[in-house]
């Protein structure tokens, strides 16, 4: 039998006198005992704040993390442990930071207990005006009067699918009853729990335990139960139950890519294909990758493209090496392929920058209308030639440059192409374009 779930040791609690921090704390207390839930078994995590300092009373499980993310940590060890009693301590303060988390967790009925230390400020930080903060309360930064309609957090996650949601008050004699009866619910569970900042806001606005029953009635909002329902599953034992016939199976499945040809490139070699967004400069430079992989190389890829993603730049950074390549950077690139004039902007500095050894290879009308400083060799390719749309120009392009360089044989890059969605166009694409007008020398 379980006495208490406090550790006596860690007494007194900090908080200041008449805080209604240690009334929740009590009660919590007392419906932990009535439960006789395991400690191993239960999750205390807690908020920034005055209630943040909580969690260290209790022979529990504990986490405590950012302002107004206690809820996303709840949400997470309960994913991780379905089995587990997790209950959020968190304030007004919180609530409002961390609304959006609360909104998920309801709507998703995930079977986390949340306590809200409601003191309609933020009592840690100075008394600042909160997002529970009832109208025309005085504050340090409402000097005038709160202009603001406080926010029914109850109402709020009821409506967004909440399973069990109840508001209270600290000096209400069934406290016990009501927190237990959450942590028992198979479900997303709050309680909305009305208390006394006795530092700030009580004799800033001579608060006292009727204001807040008044306030209450004033602002229209019920007490006790204010939505119960069983009809919904909780969430993290039916993503269990959705999720079984998956259990120990890769994310993704394998594709493995086995070498059928051979290489001989002998030292590490970095390739940046540049050119426009919407453009397959990303899609070309990962058949290169596929393409060195199947001559036995290793290959990495970094991509860099505007959040637009159809317009502006396209940048890709390929590293093509016989032995294990674990990094993405390139600044000092050996191979450039610069297509359109969105690349040419993007990279132009870099190529500036290029040693004598590297070679540009530009489309030869791009040069014409932009020319480029740089002492690496400047190689213009006249895909214009080819006849083929402009989205296949990193394709014809690599292909020819690596039937020049020799990086790899190009029937690996064939090869790669043939075991991509896009096979047969691409394959058209290379075949129809009459590679003895692109000029690599």
């Amino acid at each position: 039998m379980i006495e208490t779930y406090i550790n006596e040791s860690t007494l007194p609690f900090p908080f200041c006198p008449g805080c209604g921090h240690t009334g929740i704390l009590k009660a919590l207390d007392t419906a932990l005992v009535r439960l006789q839930i395991d400690p191993h078994d239960l999750v205390i995590v807690t908020d920034i704040g005055c209630q943040g300092l909580s969690d260290k009373f209790f022979d529990t499980n504990a986490f405590h993390g950012l302002h107004g993310r206690s809820v996303t940590y709840a949400s997470g060890i309960k994913l991780a442990n379905p089995d587990l009693h997790v209950i959020t301590l968190i304030g007004d303060g919180g609530c409002g930071i961390g609304g959006h988390h609360l909104i998920n967790a309801a709507r998703r009925n995930i079977g986390v207990t949340v306590l809200v230390f409601n003191n309609l400020n933020f009592g840690m930080t100075g008394g600042e005006h909160s997002v529970t903060t009832p109208p025309d309360a005085i504050t340090v930064t409402t000097r005038r009067g709160n202009l603001e309609q406080p926010l029914d957090i109850c109402g709020t996650v009821a409506v967004n699918g909440a399973g069990f949601a109840a508001r209270t008050t600290v000096f209400d004699k069934s406290l016990p009853d009501l927190i237990a009866d959450a942590i028992r619910f198979d479900g997303f569970a709050l309680v909305d729990i009305w208390e006394l900042c006795t530092a700030y806001f009580a004799p800033t606005n001579q608060f006292k335990k009727q204001s807040i029953e008044d306030t209450l009635d004033q602002l229209g909002f019920p007490t006790g139960v204010i939505r119960e329902r069983t009809d919904r599953p909780e969430y993290s034992r039916a993503y269990r139950a959705a999720s079984a016939d998956q259990v120990g199976q890769p994310t993704l499945a394998p594709h493995p890519i086995d070498p059928a040809y051979s290489s001989d490139l002998a030292t590490r070699q970095s390739w940046v294909i540049a050119g426009a967004a919407g453009q397959r400069i990303g899609s070309a430079a990962v058949l290169l990758c596929q393409g060195a992989i199947l001559s036995g190389l290793w290959a990495t890829q970094h991509n860099d493209y505007p959040v637009t993603v159809k317009t502006g730049h396209s940048v890709a950074d390929v590293i093509l090496s016989p032995d294990p390549v674990l990094h993405l950077g390139i600044s000092d690139p050996d191979v450039m392929v610069v297509l359109f004039p969105e690349g040419l902007a993007k990279e132009r500095a870099r190529i500036a920058r290029l040693r004598p050894g590297a070679t540009v290879y530009i489309t030869a009308d791009l040069l014409d209308q932009h020319p480029v400083e740089t002492a690496a060799r400047l190689v213009p390719l006249d895909l214009g030639a080819t006849g083929q749309q402009k989205s296949y120009w990193a394709l014809i392009a690599l292909a020819a440059i690596l039937r020049a360089t020799g990086a790899y044989p190009v029937e690996a890059f064939r090869a790669a192409m043939e075991q991509s969605p896009y096979a047969e166009k691409n394959l058209a694409a290379l075949d129809a374009a009459d590679n003895r007008t692109i000029r690599v020398e």
